[in-house]
């Protein structure tokens, strides 16, 4: 396949080595018009907004990546395999499953366990353990500590079920040490080692399963700031 593609306008040349995907597409266009100078728009095709422009004088995209990993999957397929794009970090929020954890922490994905069938396609004789980029990890906490900001590593669910019909599943994922859940880890993490490429997820805690916190629109906003500048640094 060629580009552009039937999911991205872009043109050879219009997205940067490095991506930032949030899942919403609008909060892509908060960034870009946010922390970017000079933000370009280079794609609308679905509503799947995607930006270049530059920060602290570096050229840096952002672009939305959809709920799941069927979404997530594609677009950052494409950015790997014919836009030459080197590293993409997904910025999310995410339910918190762990009692170490709280709303508000900033949770970095080492590891993304899934109950998605995604790896299938890849035919392997055995379980594929989807991982972080280490230099990418290493140095968001790096960004993370210099700036006063709490950050937890260790090990997220990627789900393919937001509403899942197994009310115990929250609890067996709990029990070994996941962090919390979110949908789209995995998959961007597969894709990446695929293609010999870069990826790391970053995740605020917006609401906790068991405790039944949430933050309001306002401060999730707010919370959200530190782990986009957080990526933004990498």
């Amino acid at each position: 396949m060629g580009i552009p593609t039937p999911h991205n306008a872009a043109k050879k040349g219009d997205i940067a080595k490095t991506v930032l995907m949030p899942g919403d597409p609008l909060r892509a266009k908060f960034i870009a018009e946010t922390y970017l100078e000079n933000p370009v728009c280079f794609n609308t095709v679905r509503n799947m907004f995607g930006y270049t422009g530059t920060y602290k004088g570096k050229e840096i995209s952002v672009m939305g990546g959809g709920m799941g990993i069927p979404s997530i999957g594609i677009y950052s397929y494409e950015l790997f395999h014919f836009y030459d794009v080197d590293s993409i970090i997904r910025i999310g929020s995410a339910g918190g499953l762990s009692s170490d954890i709280k709303v508000r922490d900033v949770v970095i994905a080492m590891g993304a366990s899934t109950n998605s069938n995604y790896a299938n396609q890849f035919k392997l004789p055995g379980t594929f353990a989807p991982i972080a980029d280490y230099g990418l990890l290493r140095k968001a906490v790096e960004v993370a500590e210099e700036r006063g900001i709490k950050t937890v590593v260790g090990n997220v669910l990627s789900s393919d079920t937001f509403y899942d019909d197994n009310a115990e599943a929250n609890d067996l994922w709990k029990k070994m040490n996941v962090l919390c859940v979110e949908m789209e880890a995995a998959g961007l993490y597969m894709n990446a080692a695929r293609a010999g490429k870069k990826a790391l997820c970053i995740l605020t805690i917006s609401d906790h399963i068991y405790t039944g916190e949430a933050l309001p629109a306002e401060e999730r906003q707010n919370t959200f700031r530190e782990m986009m500048e957080i990526a933004l640094e990498l």
